[in-house]
């Protein structure tokens, strides 16, 4: 697979996230101006719960549907409805867990909310299937109209009954009914229907490939909310709320490239599986052009969080500030840490993606277990991440140096100049919100334009090859409008 056709992918999937995940940033602020810290907080133990029941159904069939070299509709519909089937019993197992978590957490109102959000699961199967046919086509833009108007509707419902003082239901509604108006939207433009069909041995043989990343995917799904729940355990559900809020915003620019490089590179590092020298080159493109685009905005956002939080949420968010900056760090590293996994896939070791799992984890938990008893602080909790991204960095591209060549000192490299300009450009833009004493809007605006053209002339002087890559997509885009 050229260069081209992955860029043109990318870019697809970069629009589809970034315009889905713009009207979501905006959803968000509206919603946390109007609804309390208590609100998510309580949403935030639900949504863990329901995430990992979707990556129990779904987590290792969908990978599985992609990477599969042949593959026909006998085999989408006998994931779909083995999927449905237990989707439909891990509900029954969530519906009776309701008040036990209402016990635990000390939250007597969620049970019924819990319940409802719950109900998520089963459009979610079609879903899976809609979206694993669209990766295997790498044809994006089937995706951008059903996440969009699922977001639109969504977000509107969940204004309205925010308004109305619908406090935590305002949440759960607009998260369902994302999922539901998604899934109905995308069966227009993928036009899948499941066939009365479920043929065992293709379950298992999909299976076999895919529950070791079934089981890598919950560790990891576990793992990323494991500091949640201890917070949420520990301290109150105002806290948690404000944890979660700083996780967010960054988490949303992580999301929307994070998604998309893992959505394009899979189809395209499996296409190259046969070839390690086309297969390492397309790898390494998608680090460079990624860690480019990424590095600066993680910076960047963490520059200028007090005043960026104080301007959209109120003051009443500003405990959130601390959380933002560390996540903004920590997770700046995701898409590096996602093209290798994605990398260890494409060649079918399975295996080594869940060695590399456990060993990232069990340090996670190790560096978590020590915050918790040694530190009594959230923000201690939510360091432990920072630590472990970088150590998660060589773990992850360790086992890429035997499968494809591409060591974790040429990944350094080449991710180098962009991390060391971020590095300065936050620095600047951090020293600038400290020294001016202007209003929170006018200190934002001074920042940001500051940042920006400190890293677009930085990278044109440096001639960095990520930003050398993006200006020729650009040009190339232009000069096609042009004729």
């Amino acid at each position: 697979m050229s260069n081209n056709t992955v860029s043109k992918a990318l870019g697809w999937k970069l629009l589809e996230r970034f315009g889905v995940q713009g009207v979501q940033f905006v959803l968000q602020i509206i919603l946390a101006r109007i609804l309390s810290p208590d609100d998510y907080g309580v949403l935030s133990i639900m949504i863990i719960f329901t995430t990992l029941a979707t990556v129990f159904v779904q987590g290792g069939f969908n990978t599985a549907l992609v990477q599969k070299k042949k593959i026909d509709d006998d085999d989408f519909s006998s994931v779909f409805w083995f999927s449905m089937t237990t989707t439909f019993v891990l509900y029954l197992v969530m519906y009776f867990l309701a008040p036990w978590l209402a016990d635990f957490y000390e939250m007597p109102t969620i049970i019924t909310p819990f319940r409802v959000l719950g109900l998520m699961l089963f459009p979610g199967v079609v879903n899976s299937i809609q979206l694993a046919k669209v990766r295997r086509e790498m044809n994006f833009k089937k995706v951008f109209v059903g996440n969009l108007s699922g977001i639109i509707i969504s977000g509107a419902v969940g204004i309205i009954v925010a308004l109305n003082g619908g406090g935590v239901w305002a949440l759960v509604l607009q998260t369902l009914l994302n999922v539901v108006v998604t899934t109905i939207v995308m069966g227009f433009t993928v036009k899948w229907v499941p066939k009365i069909t479920c043929n065992f041995r293709r379950v298992g043989r999909l299976l076999s490939f895919g529950w070791k990343l079934l089981v890598s995917n919950l560790i990891d799904t576990l793992y990323q909310d494991l500091r949640s729940l201890v917070v949420g355990k520990k301290y109150d559900s105002g806290t948690l709320g404000y944890y979660n809020r700083g996780k967010q915003f960054p988490q949303f620019v992580i999301n929307a490239i994070n998604g998309s490089v893992q959505a394009v590179m899979l189809p395209a590092l499996s296409k190259e599986q046969d070839d390690k020298k086309r297969l390492k080159a397309t790898m390494r493109t998608s680090i460079v052009v990624s860690s480019y685009v990424i590095f600066p905005m993680m910076a960047g956002l963490a520059a200028v969080a007090t005043p960026l939080i104080t301007v959209i949420l109120t003051e009443k968010w500003l405990p959130a500030v601390p959380f933002m900056m560390i996540y903004c760090f920590s997770l700046a590293f995701m898409p590096v840490h996602s093209c290798n996994l994605q990398a260890i896939n494409a060649v079918g070791r399975s295996d080594i993606y869940l060695k590399v799992e456990m060993v990232k984890k069990a340090i996670g938990v190790g560096a978590l277990v020590i915050a918790v008893f040694c530190f009594d602080s959230p923000i201690a909790i939510a360091a432990t991440g920072l630590v472990t991204t970088l150590i998660s960095c060589f773990v992850n591209a360790f086992p890429n140096k035997r499968l494809i060549g591409y060591s974790y000192f040429e990944q350094m490299r080449d991710i180098l100049p962009s991390f060391v300009l971020s590095a300065i450009m936050f620095a600047v833009v951090y020293f600038i919100g400290n020294a001016l004493i202007l209003h929170p809007v006018l200190t934002l605006v001074i920042q940001i334009v500051a940042g920006v053209a400190m890293y677009v002339l930085g990278s044109a002087m440096l001639k960095l090859k990520g930003f050398v890559f993006v200006k020729n997509i650009l040009f190339s885009k232009l000069k096609r409008k042009q004729k």
